[in-house]
């Protein structure tokens, strides 16, 4: 039997992000679509037995999983170092760049491979929007991905491109991207969790983790400007990092009350009644290596608006209504204006729709779990 075995520890992170969600999706479909006489072992680090138990959960079909003695923070820092420990020789697949990067000689140990994944450039073309630390972790261990990584996943072309400008790995890189998870979807009781959500009639939506570069700053300050529609935003996300309070943005641009409202962090059943029921969905991120709620958005037929983003340009094609980030201080007056057409324009919104849905068909995770099971066997 081969093992694959997939570094999934982001699913346990404080805020596991998309990256976590990423990484619960991907391994659900290798487990799925592993060949005959493959299986699929999780590797994580150090936590209480209850976390352990939620990865079994999550990710039914498992051979097993393979714990590190090490906490998050210490394995990090292990792997960063070059001491391997677990998971040892093998094909490694992590679905971010913590892994257990080192020197190998695949002449003399062919079944030996180690696959990362590289999500984003932000580390180097935003560091103000991530932690110190955080950049500092990312661009040591993208390092040791370039010396010693027999291959490197990226979600998109266009951060292919961004990574290629900053390091040489040839043809080591391979583009595989995301899709829709199958829990989103709209359930039964649609009517109940709206009620339960007290949805608006007609309402404007972001969805992401609330930190700086997602954007989330000039949208509300676009809730203000004259252009802006005349419905509430909801945002829906968990807290992420740099002091984003949405309360302390709202009450320093003078918005009204229950013109901004946070939902925080929601179940795929309330995302997915929320999504399909929005008038607008925007995500206006200042930077993205993919951006996986433009997806789930275009699957549900969601009017769409999104920054000029490469990435995101790149991912929702000729669906969504763009917006420049160039100018910094005119960039929420052009985000309040691409929601006012949306909202207003009901020819306009009815083709996002019906472009955004037959977009989101492009995107599988069968198809994306092939992939990676493709280029274990290439290598």
């Amino acid at each position: 039997m081969t093992t694959l075995r997939v570094v999934v520890d982001q699913i346990l992170a404080p805020v596991p992000g998309g990256i976590g969600r990423y990484t619960v999706e991907l391994t659900r479909g290798l487990i799925a679509t592993a060949p005959r006489g493959c299986d699929v072992e999780a590797v994580v680090a150090a936590h209480p037995q209850a976390d352990y138990d939620r990865i079994d959960d999550l990710l039914p079909g498992l051979a097993g999983l393979a714990k590190a003695p090490l906490g998050r923070r210490e394995l990090s820092l292990a792997w960063q170092s070059g001491l391997v420990g677990l998971p040892g020789r093998g094909m490694v697949h992590s679905t971010s760049l913590l892994a257990p990067l080192s020197r190998h000689d695949r002449s003399l140990e062919p079944s030996t491979q180690t696959v990362v994944t590289i999500h984003d450039t932000v580390p180097w073309t935003h560091p103000h929007t991530l932690t110190p630390r955080g950049v500092r972790w990312h661009k040591a261990m993208a390092r040791r991905a370039h010396r010693f990584a027999d291959a490197v996943v990226v979600p998109t072309h266009a951060a292919a491109d961004d990574l290629a400008e900053r390091f040489d790995f040839g043809d080591r890189l391979r583009v595989i991207g995301g899709a829709v998870s199958s829990d989103l979807a709209v359930p039964t009781d649609a009517d109940a969790l709206a009620d339960a959500l007290d949805l608006p009639p007609a309402y404007a939506l972001s969805v992401g983790t609330l930190e700086p570069r997602k954007g989330i700053e000039p949208l509300i300050q676009a809730m203000g400007h004259a252009d802006a529609p005349e419905i509430p935003l909801l945002i829906v996300g968990p807290d992420g990092w740099g002091d984003v309070s949405i309360a302390d943005i709202v009450a320093r641009e003078g918005l009204p009350e229950g013109r901004v409202r946070s939902l925080g962090f929601v179940s795929d059943a309330q995302l997915a009644v929320l999504l399909q029921r929005a008038s607008v969905f925007v995500f206006p991120s200042l930077a993205e290596g993919f951006g996986l709620p433009v997806v789930e958005a275009l699957s549900l037929g969601t009017p769409t608006v999104i920054s000029d983003t490469p990435a995101l340009v790149e991912v929702a094609a000729d669906a969504a209504v763009i917006v420049a980030r160039d100018d910094p201080e005119g960039y929420p007056g052009r985000l309040a204006q691409a929601m006012f057409q949306v909202v207003n324009d009901v020819e306009l919104s009815t083709r996002l729709g019906v472009v955004g849905l037959d977009r989101s068909h492009a995107f599988s995770w069968t198809d994306s779990a092939d992939k990676v099971w493709q280029l274990h066997a290439d290598l």
